[in-house]
């Protein structure tokens, strides 16, 4: 499992370093990643302190630091 959440946040980091800043939202509908993958991958992430989450206009929105 911990080789599947890593292999999903490489591919959140990808994403973001590719496109920007997104809400989690939009990154879970166009990388196709559920939800559950994509919260766990996020928090890979943040725990290696490589992406800040804000709140923006409502919305969890994750860019890379």
């Amino acid at each position: 499992m911990s080789e599947f959440v890593g292999n999903t946040a490489g591919e959140i980091w990808k994403y973001l370093d590719k496109n920007g800043p997104i809400s989690t939202s939009k990154l879970i509908k166009e990388t196709k990643i559920n939800e559950k993958d994509i919260q766990r991958g996020i928090g890979w992430l943040a725990q290696e302190g490589k992406i800040n989450i804000a709140i923006i206009n409502r919305a969890e929105t994750i860019s890379l630091l």
